[in-house]
């Protein structure tokens, strides 16, 4: 744990430290001080708005109720934004009707794209905000208070055989935790008549419509597949069970790997697919390309935000434009893409086309699905207008004939 960093605080009048642990690379608190069952949660939240992380040395579960706290003081202080705006534009537009001297000041209104940025700025610093109740743990990852759960399985599928002493955000802890239970549980994927086991960091196939869109295209009779960006390895495996003998997948993450191998045993199918560490493509070329790139060009947050934003696009664009040079001749690239994107006014329609056009590929057919999860119907949400409208597509490519 050595290229861990330190983080030190005061305790009982003396300087101690230990080893800061954060799977997302967030550097930890510079003001730390020790906190207890006895501290108000109008106090710890107040002390954390001020940039000092608690060390918490209290009850466990009190520590839990702490954290509920602070989020609710969060939601309730975001909810007095809101309101306080629309008040004023209620205010401003009554102006406008009843002054003839008094030119009305309404608020404009934001649109989606600076929704989402705001969106986003407001979940950064609610993650901010909550991963500052931090908690103290023992190299054999059992945790020094009152009533703690046993967390050591958790933490060793996260972080490897423990080491020393360290402190942890209680957020990530319980994250881990809830990525432990899902990897124990795993995830239910009708089309391969078994389950998905995520492991935390590795983007869960909770949205089975791009597993649809696979599952129902016909396939082309191919003996090979490469399978760029396997995750879970779950597109991989729903190749194997259709027929494909084998297939190559990739992926950057060593974690991916890891979680796809585990899944490709337990379903039977490990013989019919190889892994490798790849940027993108393997060498080589094959009949059948299949990729599912992140979706929105932003910037990820954390490890498991990488499958879902996309910096410029660079996944897309990398697979649209290498894809060519890993087609045998006559060959699909099959790219499955949400238009999540072009609702958020984050990438202009027909930008994709472009990119497939420019590449001198061509579209031979598309298939389009509207999404299932819970998100995509709540009204409630902030990004709703841009989730209603979102399809996820499965687009055929091939190569344009000379």
């Amino acid at each position: 744990m050595s290229d861990y960093p330190l983080i030190s605080w005061t305790e009982a009048g003396e300087i101690r430290s230990a080893r800061w642990r954060s799977e997302a690379g967030n550097p930890p608190p510079k003001n730390v001080t020790v906190a207890d069952d006895r501290i108000p949660a109008d106090v710890a939240y107040k002390l954390i708005c001020e940039g000092t992380g608690l060390l918490w040395r209290g009850d466990y579960q009190n520590a839990r109720q702490l954290l509920q706290a602070l989020a609710r003081r969060i939601d309730k202080k975001s909810d007095r934004k809101s309101s306080k705006a629309a008040d004023k534009a209620a205010a401003d537009k009554a102006a406008g009707k009843t002054s003839k001297t008094v030119a009305p000041t309404t608020t404009p209104a934001i649109t989606i794209t600076q929704a989402f940025h705001q969106h986003r700025q407001a979940q950064a610093q609610r993650a901010r905000i909550l991963g500052m109740l931090l908690l103290p743990m023992e190299a054999d990852y059992s945790v020094p208070l009152r009533r703690a759960p046993d967390l050591a399985q958790a933490c060793t599928e996260v972080y490897g055989p423990g080491e020393e002493a360290s402190v942890v955000s209680m957020r990530e802890l319980l994250g881990l935790v809830g990525a432990h239970e899902w990897r124990k549980k795993g995830v239910p994927i009708p089309a391969l008549g078994g389950s998905i086991h995520p492991y935390y960091g590795v983007f869960s196939p909770v949205r089975g419509e791009y597993v649809d869109l696979i599952a129902q295209a016909v396939l082309p009779t191919v003996d090979l597949a490469f399978d760029i960006g396997t995750g879970t390895g779950v597109l991989a495996a729903l190749l194997a069970k259709r027929g494909v003998k084998r297939i190559v997948a990739t992926d950057q993450s060593e974690r991916a790997l890891d979680c796809a191998a585990a899944n490709l045993k337990r379903l039977g199918v490990n013989k019919q697919v190889e892994l490798m560490s790849a940027d993108l493509f393997p060498a080589g070329r094959a009949p059948l390309v299949v990729c599912n790139p992140p979706w929105v060009p932003a910037k990820p947050s954390s490890a498991i935000e990488a499958a879902v934003y996309d910096p410029d696009s660079r996944m897309l664009r990398g697979f649209i434009e290498g894809l060519s040079e890993h087609l045998t001749p006559g060959g699909e690239g099959w790219l499955i893409m949400s238009d999540f994107a072009e609702h958020l006014g984050l990438r202009a329609r027909g930008e994709i086309q472009a990119m497939i056009d420019k590449a001198g590929l061509q579209v031979v057919g598309k298939t389009d699905i509207k999404p299932r999860h819970p998100r995509s119907s709540d009204a409630e949400d902030p990004l709703s207008a841009a989730r209603m409208k979102e399809v996820t597509s499965l687009w055929k490519l091939k190569v344009k004939k000379a």
